[in-house]
């Protein structure tokens, strides 16, 4: 969620209620800044509290300022988008309503680090050390990503009710080789605690928010900022480029910690790793209450079911509970959460149950068998199937969602400032989400554009590796794909690969077809990815040369829906691909 921090004024005069993309329901501002205004909001299909960041032109804005503020948004929904960590507010969604761009993300009911201190006074080593220990981490998690945050401070931390730590506006946050959309001289971050090569004019990188670290810890621990030159921002910069450090008054770990991050030479600043390690020892046990909170926000959008079964009484209460525990399974064995008064049935005799379902089970695997043996036999076919040949084989055409009309998208795929070409135009179904992903420092560098379904289901992926001849050669991308399936336990098996029509100096472009399977296990993946059950995807690529640059256009769907994948998403798509001259 934005900075809890922002101005909260004319809350009446906001037009409230307000439906957006036909699923978030406005209901009250919670803050106003720069970027526009923040509201509480209900949405109506998951029935959630969330938090809504509404773009607000000022009358009179030129255009292209106004471009650049829509583009600013989507630049903060694509950098938190990449993120999954519990110490970063979540990204639920981003819509468009009425041409305007909105980003939705997890409501937290907390204040700011800033306003508890404003209002409690500076927080003791224990609470520090919490605050120090979540924002490390969150960081680590940004930079892992590519993503640098650019302005942390104590009003971009929030303190949740129940003492969770989340860093948030990433309104500014860009990816370590995304081009800046400032003029030559703007200064994005607050003077007093931006670090001072930044504040030299030098480009942001992730060091730079180690300085904000110490700076915010700083200010958390005695109270004041570590630079604050009378509200002079100018005299603020002045300070933090030319001025002596400031000195924590904690002289044990707390301080040294402070002291590591706040280095002017951003090289020999303490890396996150280093400052969690330190921290650990002053963390408080598990469970406890650090933080002096006001009561959480009440809840405007409660359970309509539970509000029901308040109204008409305890007897009402008890057919709700006795109709969801129905809905279970027949024998879903003990759960730990129902309790029943009634004794257990007495034990059957298992000698006979056992057998009864080993006999069934045998019947049923040698009738089942024989039937298939019988049925390839007959049919003039090996009873054992051939599996050595690549053909892709037919497939149910399945579909999970109407394809709503296509429309075209214009993108940029540069993968740093200054980066000549990288234009394309690609049609893709009109409510289908793009999300953009930077690779700087991946084997081979990109710069990644996802098109995604509602469902999150089907995926059309324009990725762009910029130089990639004449130093590399297909076969090294196809290998790549191989390794990151096999390096996430799951299995990358290529059905097809055939030369396309357009052709460089360098190589023939491609069609591939290939298949993956990610791996059923309760662990995440090396994107970060929850893979709790075993899924089957086939892609349908093309790997196209031009100039120096690789360009690969994919649409990825579920195995079972291969064949509406070909025919109603790649074959319609690949026609309208288009690569702008540079």
């Amino acid at each position: 969620m934005p900075p809890a921090d922002e101005d909260r004024n004319a809350d009446a005069q906001e037009p409230s209620e307000r439906l957006i993309a036909e699923r978030y329901r406005l209901k009250r501002v919670l803050g106003r800044g720069a970027m526009g205004t923040v509201w509480a909001a209900y949405d109506e299909m998951l029935r959630r509290q969330v938090a809504v960041k509404e773009v607000r032109l000022p009358p009179g804005m030129p255009p292209e300022e106004a471009d650049a503020m829509r583009e600013r948004t989507l630049r903060e929904a694509r950098a938190i988008a990449v993120l999954s960590h519990p110490n970063v507010v979540t990204l639920f969604d981003v819509v468009r309503h009425d041409g305007e761009p909105f980003v939705v993300m997890e409501l937290l009911p907390s204040r700011s680090l800033a306003q508890l201190v404003r209002k409690h006074g500076p927080l003791d080593v224990t609470q520090t050390a919490e605050v120090g220990n979540a924002l490390a981490a969150a960081l680590a998690a940004a930079h892992q990503a590519g993503v640098t945050h650019r302005d942390v401070k104590p009003g971009n931390v929030l303190v949740g009710a129940d003492g969770r730590v989340k860093l948030t506006d990433f309104g500014i946050a860009r990816s370590v080789s995304d081009s800046t959309l400032t003029s030559a001289g703007l200064l994005m971050g607050t003077p007093a605690y931006i670090a001072p090569e930044v504040a030299s004019g030098d480009p942001a990188a992730p060091s730079a928010d180690l300085w904000g670290l110490g700076a915010t810890l700083f200010a958390a621990m005695e109270g004041t900022p570590p630079y604050d030159v009378e509200d002079d921002p100018l005299e603020t910069v002045t300070q933090v480029v030319h001025g002596e450090i400031p000195s924590p008054s904690d002289e044990g770990v707390l301080g040294e910690v402070i002291r590591g991050l706040m280095v002017k030479n951003p090289a020999e600043r303490m890396p996150l790793a280093e400052v969690r390690k330190r921290l650990h020892p002053l963390l408080p046990e598990p469970g406890t209450r650090l933080f002096p909170h006001d009561e959480a926000e009440p809840s405007f959008a409660p359970n309509p079911l539970v509000e029901q079964a308040k109204q008409r009484g305890s007897e009402r209460q008890r057919a709700v509970e006795e109709s969801m525990v129905k809905a279970l399974a027949s024998d879903p064995g003990p759960l730990p959460f129902m309790l029943s008064s009634r004794p257990p049935p007495p034990p059957r005799r298992r000698s006979t149950r056992l057998l009864t379902i080993a006999s069934a089970v045998v019947l049923f695997v040698l009738s089942a068998g024989g039937g298939f043996a019988l049925a390839r036999t007959v049919a003039g076919q090996q009873v054992i199937p051939d599996f050595s040949t690549r053909q892709t084989p037919k497939t149910t055409s399945v579909q999970s969602a109407p394809l709503a009309a296509l429309e075209q998208r214009n993108e940029v795929a540069q993968l740093a400032k200054g980066d000549p070409g990288g234009t394309f135009s690609i049609h893709v179904p009109k409510n289908w989400t793009d999300f953009q992903e930077q690779r700087p420092n991946s084997p081979m560098s990109s710069t990644l554009i996802r098109f995604i379904s509602p469902d999150g289901h089907n995926e059309v992926a324009v990725e762009r590796f910029a130089g990639f001849y004449p130093h590399n050669k297909m076969p090294r991308y196809i290998d790549q794909l191989a390794t990151i399936a096999k390096s996430d336990g799951g299995s990358f098996n290529l059905l097809t690969q055939v030369d396309a029509p357009a052709q460089n100096s360098y190589e023939q472009s491609q069609e591939l077809i290939y298949r993956t399977i990610s791996p059923k296990s309760g662990r995440s993946n090396s994107r970060g990815r929850a893979t709790g059950a075993e899924v089957a995807r086939t892609t349908y690529a093309l790997l196209l040369p031009n100039a120096k640059d690789l360009w690969v256009l994919r649409v990825t769907v579920p195995t079972d829906s291969e064949e509406w994948g070909k025919t109603d998403l790649y074959d319609r798509i690949t026609p309208t691909f288009a690569i702008a001259a540079s």
